[in-house]
């Protein structure tokens, strides 16, 4: 895998780079669309290609392993060959599926002993066997099996938390040398580092994880509670120990501001279900804030969902009649708010691109953070 470093701001640490995998180059800074079970919800892959211009999408290990198994997945190919879609793949190890069933799992030095979600059958994720899944998935990008801490915690918790990752690192890194692709094409190992809200430990971790010198580095357990003051602290100071030639995948982030403010300190991957998940609540995300296309206000507002004339979905698809569909309870007004805040994301990352390639992103971010999180 080859990282290209581009261009960089000239008033902050935004980049702008290329990562080449097998199955295509991907433009930084970049937001990759969740599709945990193999389909990013509501959305078609022609939408993905076309209407949104994903570059890559995301998978997970743990619901793919549950269903539809790695028996059917290994027989269809792989995961691009089992859902259609031709552009690169990074699969999350199900660290953060584990720490989300806490009242259902075991941490032990092993690995992680867990109850499935569908029938309750107990299933361990160690190192080795997620490595393992994640060879029969085929992602082009593959995570290194963590614990996700929990906020709040106390130092101790997290320190042995931290200190059980990077040894669970070590065991991945050695089964993943071990082992092969199985669908002729390269596969790229990413670490993640942990530490909590911890200054001394997140340095540590960041320390630790650059010294493995795989392929990229992944910045975890941010976005789970903390305060964003403190979200950003650990970020800015993750990214200043990360070697600048290698992406730096921030997990799990965010609203549009955390992805901007996230960018300026040299962030350049991103993942959240926040576009998806808010779209099928109702909460369409524009250049101009964010509205409940449910509330009453819509009701007989024609115009486009966004009102500053970019819009992602036909002219036809005006406020009142997403919100109509909202309120008889039809599909369609979810996928239509989907494919919205999706391609409202993949535009905002391309735009940011644009301005650190003009060298104007820090006053453009600055004048629209408060733009974007205004109520309309």
């Amino acid at each position: 895998m080859k990282f290209q470093l581009l261009h960089t701001d000239s008033g902050s640490k935004a980049r702008v780079g290329e990562l080449h995998t097998d199955h295509g180059i991907i433009e930084t800074p970049i937001f990759m669309p969740v599709g945990t079970a193999g389909t990013v919800k509501a959305v078609h892959q022609r939408e993905l290609r076309e209407d949104i211009n994903a570059q890559i999408i995301l998978g997970n290990t743990y619901h793919l392993y549950l269903r539809p198994g790695l028996d059917t997945l290994e027989k269809a190919g792989g995961l691009h060959a089992f859902n259609g879609w031709k552009k690169p793949i990074l699969t999350d190890s199900g660290g953060y599926q584990v720490f989300s069933l806490s009242h259902k799992r075991k941490l032990t030095e092993e690995g992680a002993t867990f109850q499935s979600h569908i029938d309750g059958s107990r299933h361990l994720f160690t190192p080795e066997r997620v490595m393992d899944i994640q060879r029969s998935i085929g992602a082009d990008i593959i995570m290194a099996f963590d614990e996700c801490t929990p906020y709040p915690c106390d130092f101790n918790y997290a320190k042995n938390s931290m200190e059980l990752t990077h040894r669970w690192l070590k065991r991945c890194i050695k089964r993943f040398c071990e082992t092969e692709p199985k669908f002729g094409y390269r596969q790229f190992l990413f670490p993640i580092i942990q530490g909590s809200t911890f200054p001394d430990l997140r340095k540590q971790s960041a320390e630790f994880v650059a010294s493995q010198d795989l392929f990229g580095n992944a910045i975890g357990g941010l976005s789970v509670g903390e305060p964003a003051e403190e979200m950003y602290a650990m970020t800015d100071l993750v990214c200043a120990i990360l070697p600048e030639n290698k992406p730096r995948y921030l997990m799990g982030v965010g609203t549009p501001v955390n992805i901007l403010e996230s960018i300026a300190f040299g962030v350049d991957m991103f993942d959240c279900v926040m576009p998806t998940r808010n779209a099928r609540h109702g909460l369409i995300f524009t250049w101009d804030g964010i509205l409940n296309i449910k509330n009453e206000k819509w009701k007989n507002d024609f115009s486009p969902l966004d009102a500053s004339g970019k819009s992602y979905v036909d002219n036809e698809y005006s406020k009142s009649y997403v919100r109509h569909l909202f309120s008889s309870n039809e599909l369609l007004g979810s996928m239509i708010a989907s494919v919205h805040n999706l391609a409202f994301y993949l535009d905002l990352v391309e735009e940011a691109r644009q301005q650190i390639k003009s060298g104007t992103f820090s006053n453009w971010k600055s004048k629209l953070v408060g733009q974007l999180s205004r109520r309309l």
